[in-house]
């Protein structure tokens, strides 16, 4: 890897980064999924999760972070494209609102399932 490689390689973690600080500070719905996951972490660290339930929680956690930040991604996108109202803007930006949806539902129950047996209900 040259010099001009290695800059550019480091670079890109920068902009990784920036992009992480931006979604945070602007997106109110990816405050609420950390919230969500700093409770999941909690309730992790609380009932002694097993490796693979950490594993499991994780990857939700980091998955609907990323889904969030695509989300966002498109949306901005599509308001670059146009700030004019657009029927084919309006479904981008609702299948990708939707996937969001998918993805928390599905994390939700999965959550219930890890989390249940140490409830004791």
């Amino acid at each position: 890897m040259g010099l001009h490689d290695k800059h550019s390689f480091l670079k890109s973690f920068s902009y990784a980064f920036s992009g992480i600080k931006t979604s945070f500070q602007s997106e109110l719905h990816l405050k609420i999924h950390a919230f969500a996951g700093v409770l999941a972490l909690g309730g992790g660290f609380y009932f002694g999760l097993t490796k693979i339930e950490w594993v499991v929680i994780i990857l939700l956690i980091m998955g609907m972070f990323s889904l969030e930040m695509i989300n966002t991604a498109i949306e901005k996108t599509v308001d670059l494209v146009t700030r004019d109202y657009h029927h084919l803007a309006k479904k981008a930006k609702d299948i990708a609102a939707g996937a969001v949806l998918v993805y928390a539902i599905g994390a939700m129950v999965i959550g219930i399932i890890i989390f249940w047996p140490y409830l004791g209900i």
